[in-house]
């Protein structure tokens, strides 16, 4: 268990050591406005004040920048702290994965991807072309949602080269797949990148294009910023920027499955296929327990109900809790590696006592 936190702590660690190294960091685009949270003072069946009290004592963890908590699609809980306020775009790192998730769904339902079965080798024919008989090609689009493909990706090595790859599907392509690996979880973000060109062979348009059509301006996002590979695709594995409420309306829309407000944004099935435990995980965060993983959500247990939860590194969550109709979101500070566990531990704990006074 610490041996795979640590690697997760090497990992983040590098990312924030190569990202200047990319082609522009931050690249804008706005969504038409479809109306924003409905009226903070709606009844939404909670204990405002009894949340505001964890609000308030949740400064104790210095790291933190926001929290957000949604009920019954009301906002009923919204602090910001260390100086950070609404309107700041926010990095929420691996998030950019279930946000992928998302859009992986609705494409499949738009008849745009066949299925779960497709292989890497007929979902990017053009690239399969070029490196025939690799081993990558065999990959479902199953496993790469579920980090069960087998690729042979060491963080400490090859972290660097995928994030500056001037082809980043032939880079994943010239990896090796264990056998021995293969239906094991793994997280692995060289996986994860095929979603993003997968998504413009299946779509024929940018994935810019695509997030804002599908998602970001049916849920009113009018501001993002994400990262470019060399390829000139927003990466699928990292790199988004969200304003703190607009992470709650991502995490909302899951909790309510896939609804935001009398559109149906993601496929109910969908949301609840990806958000349901399909592999055991080797990383958690107190006092989570039972973590498994979905399709690029991780799934348990907290303060008895289950969850499903996008984590970015430095406990970046958005954590939604569909029984009790609930979402709650953090951001934060990104932490030294060695800072990471602790600082994930202290952010959960502070979600845990949100969902236990939001009955």
């Amino acid at each position: 268990m610490r041996k795979q936190a640590s690697r997760r702590e090497f990992v983040s660690g590098g990312l924030a050591l190569v990202a200047g190294a990319l082609s522009p960091l931050a690249s804008g685009f706005a969504a038409e406005s479809s109306g924003d949270w409905t009226d903070p003072r709606a009844d939404a069946g909670i204990d405002r004040a009894a949340i505001q009290r964890v609000l308030d004592d949740a400064r104790s963890v210095t790291a933190l920048r926001s929290i957000l908590v949604v009920k019954n699609g009301a906002l009923v809980g919204e602090q910001y702290y260390g100086g950070a306020t609404a309107s700041d775009l926010q990095g929420v790192n691996s998030v950019t994965k279930s946000v992928a998730s998302m859009l992986v769904g609705i494409a499949i339902q738009q008849g745009r991807i066949k299925g779960l079965s497709e292989t890497v080798a007929t979902l990017l024919p053009s690239s399969a072309s070029k490196a025939p008989g690799a081993a990558a090609l065999s990959i479902t689009l199953e496993q790469i949602l579920n980090d069960t493909s087998g690729l042979v990706y060491d963080y400490r090595v090859d972290q660097r080269a995928l994030d500056t790859a001037e082809d980043p599907v032939a880079f994943v392509l010239g990896l090796p797949v264990d056998p021995q690996k293969v239906r094991r979880w793994v997280y692995n973000d060289a996986a994860i990148s095929l979603l993003s060109p997968i998504l413009v062979q299946a779509q024929g348009m940018s994935i810019d294009q695509l997030a804002q059509r599908d998602l970001f301006r049916p849920l009113g996002i009018e501001r993002v910023e994400a990262t470019r590979d060399k390829a000139g695709n927003f990466m699928s594995y990292r790199g988004l920027r969200l304003r703190a409420r607009d992470l709650a309306k991502i995490g909302w829309s899951i909790a309510n499955d896939g609804r935001w407000g009398d559109k149906q944004i993601v496929p109910k099935d969908w949301v609840r296929t990806s958000t349901s435990f399909h592999v055991p995980t080797t990383w958690s965060a107190a006092p989570m327990q039972k973590t498994g993983y979905g399709y690029l959500w991780f799934t348990g247990s907290l303060s008895g109900h289950p969850v499903a939860w996008a984590w970015g590194y430095g406990a970046q969550f958005a954590v939604v809790v569909p029984s009790l109709r609930l979402a709650v979101t953090t951001t934060a500070t990104n932490p030294h590696p060695r800072d990471l566990n602790a600082q994930n531990n202290a952010v959960m704990a502070v979600v845990a006592q949100i969902v236990a006074v939001a009955v």
